[in-house]
């Protein structure tokens, strides 16, 4: 087989169409194909850095990393990331092209980017057996179907047979599947070849009935139905859910190595970008990660997370208005651990001139670091590699503004001041020697015994949750259909559910 494929649709936003993707992929890899993953446009903060520099969303390079192939621009060619105000930043082949409004984009800019996504779209086809593709948001949103090119647009110009997941832990999905069907074109859906029941719970007996009139009422069968599954470990496109933290918190038998846990409270931020930082704390036994918007949730921190954010100078803004502000110069002051990351990093310095994200000209950072921000137009992106803590350490750079370090600890490519560090460098944390060696110092400083676990292999996590994924598709899906889809396609003859397309 060579240039199969298959486009995962989804009833709505978050029905589970990155999970699907990624075990699918997993599910395929294992039966010995060569497969690869594909979304035409992705909107997400959450990026990630290929080998050749290229940035993409993060659940595309998970799911590349489920199919066991190095992540490419291929896979991802538009991504969007929004910026506030109604306009987001389009990267285009992993390289920014400039923002757009939702209405200029949608109104001529994305019928403009449709050959390019097709054409990555068709190099991944000829080089790979199959690519699993991943649709947006809902294919039935009629009001964008005309300048669509990662949903119904991309089916209908590669002939992609359509596969489309539902939530039923959110209720009414037999309404969501024929809603979703029958709001399509006569064109559209001949490519619907089937359904996926996702997240759920209880005796698939007392659903079947369902299925089998959702059978009559469409003509189209759901090719499985994946139990609710927890603590699933797969990088969100966005949103607050930080996937390991939920596996450590769901899990009985990763109690703390030492007699105390370790508390740490991420600061979300507007526009938090790249939250992922904080899943390989999440991740060890006896550390628990929380997100806080409130100075007094501080107080029992024993480290404090400012992460990553498309605006950096909105989210300083933020961090006074709630008072977090004075929260984290008071922890400096008493010697309490606080990590920036990025954006994060960026505010605790001492000033930041920005002509080009926010165009608030020089703004006073919390002063925390010796280190003076400039944003230039150029968009960094590296996969740098280094050393601290007397470990070796991998991470991936994405943002906009330089930092003129002036003083302080050499911390990656950042400082550190006290108990305050600071770096640019996500996927920091994801080297086990490090994050191991900088939580011993937090827990040394913070005055708890925290010992954090020798054996714990965030890689390995990763791997573990991944075939997790491909087990719910192996075990719960009717693969023979699937395969057969990815083969030869949509099946001849799917009938026709009125009214269709307005």
């Amino acid at each position: 087989m060579r240039g199969g494929g298959l486009l995962v649709a989804g009833t709505t936003s978050d029905a589970g169409k990155s999970v699907v993707t990624a075990g699918i992929c997993r599910w395929l890899v294992r039966r010995g194909l060569k497969v690869a993953p594909f979304k035409g446009q992705n909107m997400s903060l959450n990026s990630f850095v290929t080998r050749e520099g290229a940035e993409i969303g993060r659940a595309q390079a998970m799911q590349a990393r489920a199919a066991r192939v190095e992540p490419t621009a291929l896979m991802n060619p538009v991504l969007l990331k929004p910026g506030g105000d109604r306009s987001s930043q389009v990267v285009l082949m992993g390289k920014p092209v400039g923002e757009l409004s939702a209405r200029g984009y949608h109104g001529g800019r994305q019928k403009d980017l449709f050959e390019p996504v097709m054409a990555c779209l068709e190099e991944l086809r000829s080089t790979y057996d199959a690519v699993i593709c991943e649709g947006a948001g809902s294919p039935a949103e009629i009001n964008l179907r005309r300048t669509d090119i990662v949903n119904m647009g991309v089916a209908r110009a590669a002939r992609l047979p359509v596969v489309v997941v539902g939530d039923i832990d959110r209720g009414g999905v037999f309404a969501q599947f024929f809603g979703t069907t029958a709001l399509l074109s006569p064109e559209d859906q001949a490519l619907v070849a089937g359904y996926l029941v996702n997240k759920f719970r209880g005796d698939v007996s007392l659903l079947e009935p369902g299925l089998d009139m959702l059978h009559g009422l469409t003509g189209r069968r759901t090719l499985g139905v994946l139990p609710y599954a927890h603590g699933l470990g797969i990088d969100e496109e966005d949103g607050l859910r930080v996937s390991l933290r939920g596996a450590v918190r769901e899990s009985v038998v990763a109690p703390p190595v030492g007699a105390d846990v370790l508390r740490v409270a991420v600061c979300a931020v507007p526009l938090m970008s790249n939250f992922t930082d904080v899943d390989a704390l999440a991740a060890e036994p006896g550390v628990v990660v929380r997100f806080v918007d409130r100075p007094e949730e501080l107080a029992d921190a024993d480290l404090v997370v400012v992460p990553g954010t498309r605006g950096t100078v909105k989210a300083l803004a933020w961090l006074r208005e709630r008072g977090l502000a004075d929260a984290l110069a008071r922890r400096a002051a008493e010697g309490r651990p606080v990590l920036g990351v990025c954006g994060g990093f960026q505010v605790l310095g001492e000033r930041i001139e920005d002509e080009v994200e926010s165009r608030a000209g020089v703004v006073d950072g919390l002063g925390l670091l010796p280190v003076r921000v400039r944003f230039g137009t150029g968009k960094i992106l590296a996969r740098p590699v280094g050393e601290a803590l007397g470990e070796r350490v991998e991470g991936y750079e994405i943002h906009h503004g330089v930092a003129d370090v002036r003083g302080g600890e050499a911390f990656l490519d950042g400082c550190r001041v006290g108990s305050v560090w600071g770096t640019h460098w996500h996927g920091s944390l994801e080297s086990d020697g490090f994050r191991r060696a900088f939580l011993r110092e937090v827990a040394a400083v913070a005055g708890r015994r925290f010992v954090p676990a020798p054996d714990t292999s965030f890689d390995a996590l990763r791997e573990e949750q991944l075939d997790r994924l491909g087990d719910l598709i192996e075990e719960h899906a009717d693969t023979d259909a699937l395969l057969r889809l990815i083969e030869e396609g949509a099946p001849a003859g799917l009938p026709f559910v009125p009214p269709g397309a307005p």
